[in-house]
């Protein structure tokens, strides 16, 4: 079992922790980044902390509990495939069709399938509960849904359990409410989403 401080170092080895102004993709800033894409870029990485992952939801939801896994493109794809490697299940995709999440590519979720949606980070919950409303317009059923980081530390209401790796609080502010410290610095925007 990884330990809080295993997974923020796996972060920090991987220049993935980043501190600064940024602009996330709910449009808020943030004093603090977490770029995952360059977490996953090591495949070993990316399998250790997707294993620990799968052993919480494993013990979220029962042995058994979850038929498939669909993760939210374009973040939660890398996650989102090796927590379905790591689970031994089907994982697909949904991407934004007309800022919807939709199937596409001969994707299908088959009825009533017990389904986790698979995340790479949580802040608000959007785009969780979006993509778990597909998930349910698609027939499935979402038992769950999993994140390497919650930066809401369990406050982010995604309509089903929501298991992380950690959880961390994590300020985050509309742009008329920054901190003069934060304010004073120019504000950059890592994500792979424009802004809503």
């Amino acid at each position: 079992m990884l330990s809080r401080e295993d997974v923020l170092n796996e972060f920090r080895s991987a220049a993935a922790l980043l501190e600064g102004h940024f602009i996330l993709s709910s449009g808020l800033r943030s004093p603090m980044y977490l770029q995952c894409a360059r977490v996953m870029s090591d495949p070993d990485r990316g399998a250790r902390l997707c294993r620990a992952l799968a052993d919480k939801v494993r013990e979220a939801v029962g042995d058994g509990g979850i038929d498939m896994v669909v993760s939210p493109a374009m973040g939660g794809v890398v996650v989102g495939y090796e927590m379905a490697r790591q689970l031994g299940v089907p994982g697909i995709f949904a991407e934004r069709v007309d800022g919807e999440f939709a199937l596409r590519r001969g994707f299908e979720i088959p009825q009533g399938a017990r389904v986790l949606m698979a995340e790479d980070i949580v802040t608000t919950g959007l785009s969780s509960r979006e993509c778990i409303a597909c998930i349910r317009e698609w027939g499935g059923n979402p038992v769950a849904a999993s994140c390497l980081i919650d930066r809401s530390d369990g406050a982010a209401d995604v309509g089903v359990p929501l298991v992380s790796l950690v959880g961390l609080s994590v300020p985050a502010y509309r742009e008329d409410e920054l901190p003069d410290d934060l304010a004073a610095i120019p504000a950059v925007k890592p994500g792979s989403r424009g802004l809503k």
